[in-house]
C-alpha cells in the first residue's frame, strides 16, 4: 500500500494548522459582517450565499482524491463565514438570543458527533477517509463554527468586551493545550474542544477589528480587514508545510 493511500484529505494537526485555523475564524467574522452589514444584504441572504459556497466546496472536497490545502482551507473559511451569518440570523433575526442560540447549536454539535460515533465507532479526524465520514466531519465543523460565533458574540457583547472575550477564550485554548501535554485525556476530545474554542476567539478578535470605537472596537474597514487576513492566510499556507494527516490503521478498508 503506497503512502498516498494512507493519507487523509484533511491536514495533519500541527501548530501551523491551529495558526491558520484562528486566522480563518477571524476572517469568517469580518467576511461575514462585510456581506451582512457593510453590504447591507442582511443575515438571511448572507447565510444563503455562504451556505451555498460551503455546500459546493464540501462536495469538491469529498470528490477530491487527495489533500489539497487551498481547497481545504477555502472550505474552512466558507464554514466560518456561514457560521457567522447563521449565528447572527438565529440570535438577532429570529431573536432566540445568545444563550438560546448557543444551547441549540451545542445540541446540534453533540447530535452530529453522536451520529458520527454511532455510525463509525469514532469521531477522530484520523478516520476521515470515506464520503460518509467526510460528511460527518464537515457537518460537525459547520455547527461548531456557528456555535463558536454565538459564544464569541455572547461574551463580547456582554460585560467582557472584545478584548476580554479574546483573553478568556485564548486562556481556555492554552489550558486545552496544557492538558494535551500534561495529561492522557482523550486526544479526540481535546481536538474538538480546541476546534470549537478557536471560533469564539476569532469572533471576538474580528469584532474588535471592525466594530465602532465607541463600542470598544477599532472601526477598521471590514472588507479591507478581510482582504488583509485572507492574504495572511494564503501566505501561511504557502510558507507553512501542508500535508494530509495519517489515516488510523483501524479506518483503512
Amino acid at each position: 500500500m503506497n503512502s498516498d493511500s494512507m493519507a487523509s484529505k484533511v491536514p495533519a494537526v500541527t501548530l501551523g494548522f491551529w495558526i491558520i485555523k484562528v486566522l480563518a475564524t477571524t476572517l469568517g467574522e469580518t467576511g461575514g459582517d462585510s456581506v451582512t452589514m457593510t453590504m447591507n444584504l442582511g443575515y438571511l441572504i448572507g447565510s444563503v450565499i455562504f451556505l451555498t459556497a460551503l455546500v459546493v466546496l464540501v462536495v469538491l472536497q469529498i470528490l477530491a482524491r487527495k489533500f489539497n490545502p487551498i481547497l481545504y482551507w477555502a472550505t474552512i473559511v466558507a464554514s466560518t463565514t456561514a457560521g457567522t451569518t447563521m449565528a447572527d440570523f438565529a440570535d438577532r433575526t429570529l431573536q432566540v438570543g445568545y444563550s438560546g442560540g448557543s444551547l441549540i447549536l451545542l445540541v446540534c454539535v453533540l447530535t452530529v458527533l453522536g451520529g458520527w460515533y454511532w455510525s463509525t465507532g469514532s469521531v477522530s479526524v484520523g478516520t476521515v477517509n470515506t464520503p460518509k465520514v467526510e460528511a460527518f466531519y464537515w457537518a460537525t465543523i459547520t455547527f461548531s463554527q456557528t456555535l463558536g460565533t454565538a459564544l464569541g458574540d455572547w461574551s463580547a457583547d456582554g460585560s467582557l468586551g472584545y478584548l476580554g472575550g479574546a483573553l478568556v477564550f485564548g486562556t481556555a485554548i492554552a489550558l486545552v493545550a496544557a492538558t494535551y501535554f500534561l495529561t492522557k485525556i482523550s486526544r479526540v476530545f481535546l481536538f474538538w474542544a480546541a476546534f470549537i474554542l478557536t471560533r469564539p476567539l476569532g469572533a471576538t478578535v474580528g469584532d474588535f477589528l471592525d466594530k465602532p470605537i465607541d463600542s470598544g472596537g477599532l472601526a477598521l474597514s471590514r472588507p479591507l480587514a478581510s482582504a488583509v487576513i485572507a492574504a495572511i492566510i494564503v501566505g501561511c499556507i504557502w510558507l507553512i508545510p501542508q500535508r494530509g494527516g495519517r489515516i488510523h490503521s483501524s479506518a483503512m478498508p
